[in-house]
């Protein structure tokens, strides 16, 4: 196989999957099984569905026999074709991958086991869930390490005595991937995600070079950054009928210029590609793609001058040039991200207008994807977003997360609402049965200080104050959640039964009249997803050691926390959300490219938590930068299609943010043509103020002011009595006298509401005046016990029990009897009786008849 290696590239501004269906239909003619020969290596599951799709673009939609696809960094035995029986063969030898949720619970088991260790003990995390967010990190190392083919070994001999105790300690921490987890993917008979795709690539390689294929093979779209990958390439190049097809190649860049890039720049990976082939840029030839349009060249050569290395001879570009890569570009910054993302949404559904158009944002932002899919349901439009959305910010996945806050705050109000009141909860009724009992209690018990903990206290709590026809209802809630509730209090219990109490709660609320909770909560794409989670974590829950109950709620967020869902129906066709991977090798008429701010786009370039710079470097991993380079590289390929809107914020949480360093070379370059880059990306008098429409989308058409309420109901409605301090309250606000003597309104208490002023008043008010009605001449000899005495009824058995007032309350009110025991002799000294809470009363003639007005006298002493 040796020989010069076959090496094409798509230029950016030509759409990649249909550049290359034109080319392969191009190379093999009409002959419909001439097409089948072919194997074409792409890197992703999605990047082949993208293939297929323009393959049926290029025949008009007529049937097509396809070539071989495969995704290089998915070559499982279920995407192999009969002709790959030694790879599939190889696959059925190798051992399964280790499921990503079991490898995060096994890992945080090591850690938290490891932690309990002398030397560790004080760095190790302090919770389960701090472990199991550790243990993503660890994971994250781990497959660094194997995409890279490292070994372990060397790890010994990075840190010398002259390092900080940080780094050896570090080390020490590490010894749960070097000595501990061999071991424990033995006893799974499993092996790691990243080395089972290096055996099969490798295994794939082995097979090619003792049988080369004779039929084509051409491996597209990748730019080998990952070592097993760069040999892959590197054999399919030199295959009798074997080529490679890079994405987006600059080949203009000399020999030199190439081996010196650094890692940020977005041709570094693939120079270091052709370097291994030896291959100088200048020498690939352009894929050829028939009657396939692309944009203008000039914009690959304004966005390649922009991303030079620093240091490199500036490009002067023309004033021509410039105008025609702007073409086509226009640049919104916005004030924060909803005003972005309403922009966006705007955008992609101004393409629908057009018949066929398609539309699709690319950003590594989540955040703003999510806002961008929430702001096309306003036109009933359903996006595809390739990333997912996360299983906890799912229905079912809100509930379970519910439901373990709920019982881990003992019925707290706040969490039970949220709780009760989600579309999920029925109890065993109509949902809508149940949610009128849920407002009912809210009414009765949860507004105004918190009740007593557990489903107990609050039944206590309705039981006095609420509608007798609750506490059945209640009584069957009780039984549903004390298991659970009880669990979470344990000192120490296994996980599988704290996984197995959060569960049969969780579908008892689900279930309807006819307690099919498991197919309530279990149903569609969001709860199959869930119930997948839950089964791979009851697998993995027994390899857990047993753990406070109150630290399984952040244990399961935590865990849950990596979890997404992809729906498979019901998106919409022309409009797309990709992530920087996805949009790499895809085309649409408008690519909006959003998040364009430092740390977004591009990545912060983030310090290894493991490993030092000069470490990693003596390790053999790549610095932190060269991600920069990858998404660098995917923002000039994005940038080159034919219509672009790059969008940013001004300001994220309140934060002014700094442009993306991509936008200020483009300004930059601009600016050294002689024009204003600023300007010429904003366009500002193209006709369309995407951020006018953003913001009168919800102006409403007409502001109608209203005046300021004048009640002026009958005179029969009117109260007839009110007391003197209501008086001030008619003269400063007569609404308030209206809403409460005539529309009998009352205004709810907050739910949980903290221990107020006004009730502790009323409640100390009471006990001093039942104090005074029973000792009004003589004192008791210990007024203080006795003050406390009548403050115990003066709170009530059912007040005292709530938390907030016995923390708060009570305490207060021992402060108060101290000082008036002390205080009373005294005045009692110059008075011979005292009274309190004497009323009065003043009835007086008025235009409609007698009028009253009342008072009440707190306390009135009769002097000597």
């Amino acid at each position: 196989m040796a020989g010069n290696p076959s090496v094409r590239t798509i230029s950016p501004g030509v759409p990649f999957v249909d550049a290359l269906a034109a080319g392969l239909r191009a190379r093999f003619g009409d002959d419909p099984l001439t097409l089948t020969r072919a194997t074409v290596l792409l890197p992703t599951r999605r990047a082949c569905r993208a293939l297929g799709e323009a393959f049926l673009r290029q025949s008009g939609g007529a049937a097509l026999l396809l070539p071989r696809m495969t995704p290089i960094g998915d070559m499982e035995e279920t995407a192999l074709s009969p002709a790959d029986e030694p790879l599939a063969a190889a696959a059925v030898e190798l051992p399964p991958a280790m499921p990503a949720l079991r490898r995060r619970v096994l890992l945080t088991r090591l850690i938290l086991q490891l932690g309990a260790s002398p030397e560790i003990e004080p760095h190790a995390p302090a919770t389960p869930a701090q472990a199991a967010r550790l243990a993503d990190g660890l994971a994250d190392f781990l497959d660094q390490v194997q995409i890279e083919r490292l070994g372990f070994a060397p790890l010994h001999d990075l840190v010398p005595d002259r390092y900080a105790r940080h780094w050896r300690l570090t080390l020490e921490f590490l010894k749960i991937l070097t000595e501990h987890w061999p071991a424990i993917l033995a006893e799974d008979g499993c092996i790691d995600p990243a080395e089972r795709r290096n055996r099969l690539i490798e295994a794939r390689c082995n097979d090619w070079r003792h049988r080369p294929p004779q039929e084509p093979v051409i491996a597209a779209g990748s730019t080998g950054t990952i070592p097993a990958t760069a040999e892959l390439l590197e054999l399919v190049a030199r295959l009798p009928d074997g080529m490679v097809v890079l994405p987006g190649l600059d080949t203009a860049l000399g020999v030199d210029a190439a081996a010196a890039l650094p890692p940020t720049h977005p041709q570094a990976g693939m120079a270091r590609l052709l370097d291994r082939l030896g291959v100088a840029p200048a020498d690939i030839a352009e894929w050829p793609a028939p009657a396939i349009a692309a944009t203008a060249g000039e914009r690959a050569v304004l966005v390649n001058a922009a991303l030079r290395p620093p240091g490199a001879d500036p490009v002067a570009l023309s004033e021509a040039v410039v105008s025609k890569a702007l073409d086509g570009v226009r640049l919104i910054a916005c004030p924060g991200p909803q005003e972005e993302a309403g922009v966006i949404a705007l955008a992609m559904r101004r393409a629908l207008e057009t018949a066929g158009c398609t539309a699709a944002l690319v950003t590594p932002d989540r955040a703003l994807a999510r806002r961008v899919a929430a702001a096309l349901r306003r036109w009933g439009v359903e996006i595809d977003d390739s990333a997912g959305i996360p299983l906890a910010h799912t229905p079912p996945g809100v509930f379970l997360r519910l439901a373990a806050a709920f019982a881990a705050e003992r019925a707290a109000p706040v969490p039970l609402l949220s709780l009760f009141k989600h579309p999920l909860a029925a109890g065993g009724m109509e949902p809508a049965a149940f949610h009128a009992n849920v407002r009912s209690l809210e009414r009765a018990a949860l507004r105004g200080p918190r009740p007593a903990p557990g489903l107990k206290g609050l039944r206590r709590l309705v039981a006095r104050d609420g509608p007798d026809e609750l506490l059945p209802w209640l009584d069957r809630l009780a039984d549903m959640a004390t298991p659970f509730i009880d669990a979470l209090q344990r000192p120490s219990v296994a996980v599988a039964d704290l996984i197995a109490a959060h569960i049969a709660f969780a579908e008892a609320l689900a279930s309807g009249p006819d307690g099919d909770g498991g197919a309530r909560l279990w149903a569609g794409e969001a709860g199959d997803a869930a119930a997948g989670f839950i089964s791979q974590l009851n697998q993995s829950a027994h390899r857990f050691t047993p753990i406070a109950g109150t630290e399984y709620v952040a244990l399961f967020d935590a865990l849950m926390s990596a979890e997404m869902v992809r729906p498979r129906y019901g998106l919409h066709p022309r409009l797309h959300i990709w992530g920087l991977l996805e949009a790499r090798l895809q085309h649409a008429d408008l690519v909006c490219l959003g998040g364009l701010n430092e740390g977004a786009w591009p990545p912060e370039a983030h310090a290894d938590p493991w490993l030092s710079r000069p470490m990693r470097a003596a390790f053999g991993l790549p610095p932190p930068e060269r991600r920069i380079g990858l998404t660098a590289h995917d923002f000039a390929q994005a940038f080159s299609a034919r219509e672009v809107l790059l969008t940013r914020a001004d300001r994220v949480e309140g934060t002014p943010t700094v442009p993306s360093r991509w936008l200020l070379r483009i300004e930059n370059v601009i600016d050294a043509a002689g024009m204003n880059g600023g300007a010429l990306l904003a366009k500002a008098d193209d006709g369309d103020d995407w951020l006018g429409w953003q913001v009168a989308l919800d102006r409403p058409e007409k502001v109608q002011p209203v005046a300021p309420p004048r009640p002026s109901p009958p005179v029969a409605a009117r109260p007839r009595a009110l007391s003197v301090t209501r008086v001030e309250s008619w003269m400063r606000d007569p609404y308030e006298i209206y809403a409460r003597y005539v529309l009998a309104l009352r205004p709810l208490d907050p739910i949980d509401a903290s221990p107020g002023a006004a009730d502790r008043g009323t409640v100390i008010h009471r006990a001093i005046e039942d104090f005074l009605r029973a000792w009004p001449v003589a004192l008791p000899n210990d007024i203080r016990a006795a003050l406390l005495e009548v403050g115990e009824r003066a709170f009530g058995t059912g007040l005292l029990a709530l938390p907030g007032v016995r923390a708060f309350w009570w305490p207060r009110f021992e402060r108060i009897a101290g000082w008036f025991a002390e205080q009373e002799p005294r005045h009692r000294a110059e008075a011979k009786n005292s009274r309190s809470e004497i009323a009065g009363r003043l009835e007086f003639a008025a235009p409609a008849g007698p009028f009253t007005l009342t008072a009440k006298a707190d306390r009135i002493d009769e002097l000597e």
